[in-house]
């Protein structure tokens, strides 16, 4: 999903942007989640090698004897350890993105540098609590708020130079908002139902999100996706062009931008040796995964977010949003074609690696998978209850599936459920539950609604708003800017699926494809490509920013000649009122 497309959404991720220091194997598929999630930590790999090297020393001052039982139990548990790490210091796709070998921590440690960043957080901190026993933040709770929200998301941009990750960061905002706000609020009790309100409704996205997670992984890990990838047989530089991008199109608006963009750019791997052609095919995938990820409820995190709170349905956005996001990838996709890097190919691009089979029923796994995905609309009409229910509903059939068709088979457990959710990116989510808790905490305090007020009188083209929305979701996160413009604006001033809502949906989901750092599908490409921010912003920035223009002057234009989907398909029961 642009930035959770489901989703998954992700921003600039810190955990992503390390990638460039772990390039995931290209003999195998990565996963959605291995490649975001931590399984085993520095110290036991660190360990490891010291046992090893210890039995080599021991071995060579020592005859061979047969070793003990619990030595030979050892060996092998080590020989296991020592598959799953990588030569060179690098990452299989089990490990952790975040794990770096010795010789990596100590060319990068800085003990002075560690030590100012120490101080500078028990500083903030001593700051932090001083201020709070005063009585300013009663008198000025606005500007205490806006000052801690601005300190905070300061945080988030600058993450990588700061070297916080901005879960930590996301969360240690929404304690210290709320903090305050039950400080300035008229009483305590009053603080408290408004923090439980917003719990209840921010629970309903991170359900919704570890169900979709967990599902996505479960089918990957069966190497489901592959049921897709290996249909691309095509090797002519043009055609694969428009090929990649409309298969990235549609796989995105089920799965979210995040997964697709490792799907297709790990089968790029695939079908194309490492060129500046590569290069342009892995933008065209940023490009697609961010605008498939828009035009569906379940294909970004912010048309999600839009979707569960009521701003949007899923018969309306999918008539409303279908051309615009065909628009915004069909006009990169053609004047890429007219590019020297695509028309300069002098012969048909080979395959460069074979592709790893799929793992028992995969095609079940890969049927049930997506299916449990398509149902949650369906079963949000039925039954009138939250989307998140239909999410959880699905895991709970995959679940069992898995467990049934792999019972005992030990040596599988890696695709079961259990192995599952240890690889889902869980930062993540804390991520968007710390920003939406801080956001909800802005909105108590009636910031957000003077914001809207303040736009209202300055800025009354309702598209100009939506449009800026997008602009600035290429240089920072935009899933704080859907939250914050749900904040600002209720259903009262703009009823479900109203043009300002829906443009905020596509333009949420396309806007971060203007710059790699724009969305979590471009920071994914930049770390498994080695692709540069200013490549990108030469290269690929002015193609993206020329579809992003094109789709709002297409949704303009649909919306005014009121250009509808055939009676026959607004007639569906299951879709016209969810």
């Amino acid at each position: 999903m642009a930035a959770l497309s489901i989703g998954c959404y992700f921003s600039p991720s810190y955990h992503f942007k390390k990638i460039s220091r772990h390039t995931p194997s290209v003999h195998s598929l990565p996963t959605f989640s291995s490649s975001l999630c931590r399984i085993r930590g520095p110290r036991l790999l660190r360990n490891g090698v010291l046992a090893r090297a210890e039995d080599k020393a021991r071995e060579g001052s020592s005859s061979p004897t047969p070793p003990p039982p619990s030595q030979q139990v050892q060996s092998l548990n080590e020989k296991k350890l020592e598959e799953l790490t990588l030569p060179s210091g690098s990452c299989d796709p089990l490990c952790s993105v975040d794990e770096t070998s010795s010789v990596d921590f100590e060319a990068t440690y800085q003990p002075k540098t560690d030590l100012l960043k120490t101080i500078a957080v028990f500083t903030a901190a001593l700051t932090g609590t001083v201020a709070i026993n005063l009585s300013w933040v009663t008198d000025n709770q606005d500007i205490a708020m806006a000052l801690l929200f601005a300190i905070g998301y300061a945080g988030i941009i600058f993450e990588e130079s700061l070297a916080f990750n901005k879960s930590g960061v996301g969360l240690l905002m929404a304690v210290s908002l709320w903090v305050v706000r039950s400080i300035g609020a008229p009483s305590t009790d009053i603080a408290v139902s408004e923090l439980t309100r917003a719990c209840a409704e921010v629970s309903e996205i991170v359900f919704f999100l570890l169900g979709a997670m967990t599902i996505v992984e479960i089918v990957d890990a069966h190497q489901g996706f592959k049921l897709v990838t290996d249909n691309i047989t095509t090797r002519k530089p043009k055609t694969l062009l428009w090929v990649v991008g409309f298969v990235t199109f549609f796989l995105s608006s089920i799965l979210d931008n995040l997964t697709s963009t490792i799907v297709m750019v790990s089968l790029l791997r695939k079908l194309v040796p490492p060129s500046e052609y590569r290069k342009l095919l892995g933008a065209v995938i940023v490009i697609a995964a961010n605008a498939g990820g828009a035009w569906t409820p379940i294909g970004d995190v912010t048309t999600t977010m839009l979707w569960i709170h009521g701003q949007i349905s899923t018969l309306q956005t999918m008539k409303g949003l279908f051309i615009p996001s065909i628009v915004s990838l069909s006009v990169p996709l053609a004047l890429m074609s007219l590019t020297s890097e695509v028309n300069g190919k002098g012969q048909d691009s080979p395959n460069v690696l074979t592709s790893e089979q799929m793992a028992p029923r995969g095609q079940l796994v890969f049927s049930v998978g997506i299916g449990a995905l398509i149902f949650v609309p369906v079963f949000k009409a039925l039954t009138g209850l939250p989307p998140f229910m239909g999410m959880l509903f699905g895991l709970g059939v995959l679940w069992i599936l898995t467990d049934a068709i792999h019972y005992g088979e030990s040596e599988r457990q890696k695709l079961k459920v259990p192995q599952a959710l240890s690889r889902i990116d869980t930062q993540g989510v804390l991520f968007f539950l710390g920003i939406l808790l801080s956001v909800s905490s802005l909105e108590a305090a009636g910031l957000l609604r003077g914001l809207a007020n303040y736009l209202d009188a300055h800025i009354p083209n309702v598209e100009l708003i939506a449009s800026a929305i997008g602009v600035v979701s290429a240089i920072i996160d935009n899933v704080p800017l859907v939250a914050a413009t749900m904040g600002m604006y209720d259903l009262t001033s703009f009823p479900q699926d109203s043009e300002f809502w829906q443009l905020v949906a596509y333009c949420a989901g396309t806007g971060g494809s203007m710059l790699v750092i724009g969305s979590a599908a471009g920071v994914a490409y930049m770390g498994m490509e080695k692709v540069d921010f200013f490549w990108y912003l030469r290269k690929v920035s002015g193609f993206a920013f020329a579809g992003y223009a094109a789709g709002i002057a297409a949704y303009l234009a649909v919306n005014n000649l009121h250009i509808s989907l055939p009676s026959t398909l607004a007639q569906v029961p299951f879709l016209s009122g969810s």
